[in-house]
């Protein structure tokens, strides 16, 4: 299983990922990282069914119901109607220090996915991660705080499948108190974390005081 660290002093996903790294319109709500650890297959493994079971499905197009998971393929566009999102995917890795790299900051409408990690629809977590603005504007995921329970989204992916997650909840962590285990921890059936900065954008440090996640699941 490989690491993926967002915390230390570089945090690129609460600083330049989520923030900017610089000071955000005043009107923006900001993506923040923090000192977690996320779990994942390591580089080249797709993540099998869970011990005991689900079964696989067919590799054609179209929602696929709870019962049932995906085989590896990457994710292709994001697509959350209820708060305007649709946005093709990059493949995020890890730097030379184990941190998660973002997505290009000059690129608003675009959100990176950990690609050596679960994909979206696999069992286990997937991470999915976008900017909420940038030094010059609201980005992808500037409206991810309106997401509530029962909202649902999807995932387009390389094979031809859409995968439909809904929303279990949605909670803003202190950067400080952030619960790696819950929010990376691998899990049974497929689920996906969607994240970005929140909370007061502190002036000095140039970063957002918390980290707001989307748990969502496959249905």
């Amino acid at each position: 299983m490989t690491a993926v660290f967002w915390g230390g002093a570089g945090l690129l996903l609460a600083t330049t990922l989520m923030g900017g790294g610089g000071d955000p319109p005043d009107d923006a709500h900001g993506p923040h990282t923090t000192r977690a650890v996320s779990t994942a297959p390591s580089a080249g493994t797709s993540a099998g069914p869970a011990e005991g079971g689900a079964a696989t499905t067919s590799a054609s197009p179209g929602e696929q119901s709870a019962a049932k998971h995906l085989p590896r393929s990457a994710p292709t566009r994001l697509v959350i109607p209820s708060i305007g999102v649709d946005a093709p995917f990059t493949a995020l890795d890890l730097d030379s220090k184990g941190q998660l790299e973002p997505p290009p900051a000059d690129d608003t409408n675009l959100v990176g996915w950990y690609a050596k990690g679960v994909s979206p629809g696999e069992p286990g977590t997937a991470i999915i991660a976008g900017h909420v603005d940038t030094k010059t504007s609201a980005a992808v995921f500037a409206r991810l705080s309106e997401l509530e329970k029962g909202d649902r989204f999807r995932v387009q992916r390389a094979d031809g499948t859409r995968a439909t997650f809904v929303v279990d909840e949605a909670e803003s962590f202190d950067k400080d108190a952030f619960p790696d285990e819950r929010v990376y921890a691998d899990t049974p059936d497929a689920q996906v974390r969607l994240i970005t900065c929140a909370g007061a954008y502190d002036r000095a440090a140039k970063d957002y005081t918390e980290n707001l996640v989307v748990f969502a699941r496959l249905v």
